[in-house]
């Protein structure tokens, strides 16, 4: 359920007053005061409140009669951060709806008599148990502020709207701001893999690819890999980690996304570059799109709009940028990658347990494929380059807000998607691609080619030019990439799926 919904969908079980605080059927029944009931539906936490008008008491014929209002309404579940019984009585702290992107802490507190607090402490660990399901409650988060990403504005986002929520939902917080490029990949490869739960990245996508880098640099990678979840609270101009995991762009339901998150195993890639060794989790891109993003930095000013002027300029110069790819293809048919994904969408969720290979002290994968200084493998498919337009191969299906450009990559399936358009379609079909990606039409084109894959190289043809990886400037030479399927965790709302519409069927 999404975490604005607040609206009553069920009816709640009332009985005389003089019941007291006790439970009823089926222990999903709590009557507090007398008068209020605290009833667990399927998904919400209904409170019928049937205490007297504090307007007015003698509201019946010439004051003889006493009316009492009645008022219903509904929690999400979803929204629950924590329940407690305490001195002071039983307080349910809830993320509540506060704009249309925002949530914000708010509470209830009934008094519990001390005879009945045995029955209400059953009711509470109910709640907490339908709130959270498979989530692991109080999560032990490190925090990881990039001052420097975005506006500059990620610290004060943080202490604002992400910060109380965590303290509401009684996560352990340690909180530490980067000071340099790399400093986040410094930190993680030094960092306890048994001291928390997962990595919070307030940034953008740069921070989330440092982390990684990180923990793949420790000598007990695959386990910190496995047992270190890795998320966003989204501070950065693309955010797409947060877009494809929590759903959103904004701090505040981010955050309650991370606390009731679960763990999900997510495919990671090595890309080779001579002798080096590095770890993606989004995308790589050569041609427009890295042009556009990677050589658009001297009108930063400009915001957003630098890219689609960027990708405009570049258009009218009908720009192509040659290369030599060879890709290790499992899927070229559109109708094959589709009825790939809707079997993904019907099985099981894959569910993490780091558990099963703590204290190991094992490093990366090898690579199965080598690398990009070693001979082509003869089975993979060489594909013409000498005049592409556009290659971005991801692991994520939202790379920003409204750009769902890889509607049938899935979290774990252990295939990269790769889409290649060629530089010589007419301006006319490259400008009608733009506006049909938010509306779900760019994977149908039939100028798009994609492909589903384990590996590929790339050689640029020519001297100078970009390459993006996870929106990071890597140098301009041949690459290699290898995918190493649920190598990574990450915490999701769905624990299986992107929050992403997938391929039209």
């Amino acid at each position: 359920m999404s975490p604005s919904t607040a609206t009553a969908t069920a009816t709640a079980r009332t009985e005389s007053p003089d019941t007291g605080s006790r439970l009823l059927e089926h222990d999903s029944t709590l009557i507090v005061g007398k008068s209020v009931s605290l009833t667990l539906g399927s998904d919400s936490l209904v409170i019928v409140d049937e205490r007297a008008s504090r307007k007015s008491d003698r509201d019946g014929c010439c004051g003889f009669l006493k009316s009492k209002s009645k008022e219903t309404h509904a929690i999400s579940l979803y929204n629950i951060l924590d329940a407690d019984l305490s001195p002071a009585g039983l307080t349910i702290t809830y993320a509540k709806p506060a704009t249309k992107d925002d949530v914000t802490v708010n509470a209830l507190q009934y008094p519990i008599n001390d005879e009945e607090k045995k029955n209400a402490d059953s009711w509470v660990q109910k709640l907490l148990n339908l709130a959270y399901g498979d989530a692991l409650r109080y999560k032990r988060l490190k925090v990881l502020i990039n001052p420097f990403g975005g506006k500059g504005s990620a610290s004060a986002l943080y202490n604002g709207y992400a910060a109380p929520i965590f303290a509401a939902a009684r996560c352990r917080v340690d909180v530490q701001t980067t000071s340099h490029m790399g400093h986040a990949t410094e930190l993680c490869e030094k960092i306890d893999v048994n001291a928390y739960d997962a990595i919070v990245c307030c940034s953008g996508d740069g921070l989330p690819y440092e982390v990684f880098n990180g923990l793949a640099k420790k000598a007990n990678a695959k386990e910190a890999l496995t047992k270190v979840a890795v998320t966003m609270i989204p501070c950065g101009s693309g955010n797409a980690m947060a877009w494809n995991l929590c759903g959103t762009g904004s701090v505040s339901v981010a955050a309650l996304a991370i606390v009731k998150g679960l763990m999900t195993p997510i495919d990671l890639v090595s890309i080779t570059q001579g002798s080096t060794r590095t770890l993606s989790f989004l995308s790589q891109s050569f041609g427009i799109v890295a042009d556009c993003d990677l050589g658009t930095d001297d009108i930063r000013w400009m915001g957003a709009h630098r890219f689609t002027y960027g990708f405009l300029v570049r258009l009218m110069q009908r720009t192509v940028y040659p290369c030599d790819l060879a890709i290790k293809v499992v899927m070229d048919d559109k109708k094959a990658i589709k009825d790939h994904y809707l079997s993904y969408t019907q099985r099981e969720p894959i569910k993490r347990d780091p558990q099963e290979i703590a204290g190991q002290s094992e490093g990366l994968p090898e690579l199965q494929y080598g690398t990009v200084l070693d001979d082509l493998p003869s089975d993979w498919d060489v594909i013409p380059g000498e005049t592409m337009g556009n290659f971005y191969a991801g692991k994520m299906a939202i790379v920003s807000k409204d750009t769902n450009f890889f509607p049938a990559a899935l979290p774990s399936d252990g295939l990269i998607d790769i889409v290649t358009v060629d530089g010589t379609v007419p301006r006319m079909t490259t400008l009608k691609m733009m506006s049909e990606v938010p509306n779900g039409g760019f994977f149908d084109m039939p100028e798009v080619i994609t492909r589903k894959a384990v590996a590929y190289r790339l050689v640029p043809r020519e001297k100078e030019g970009f390459i993006s990886v996870d929106g990071e400037k890597v140098p301009f030479e041949a690459f290699q990439v290898e995918i190493h399927q649920g190598l990574g965790t990450v915490l999701s709302k769905s624990g299986h799926l992107y929050e992403a519409e997938g391929p039209k069927m």
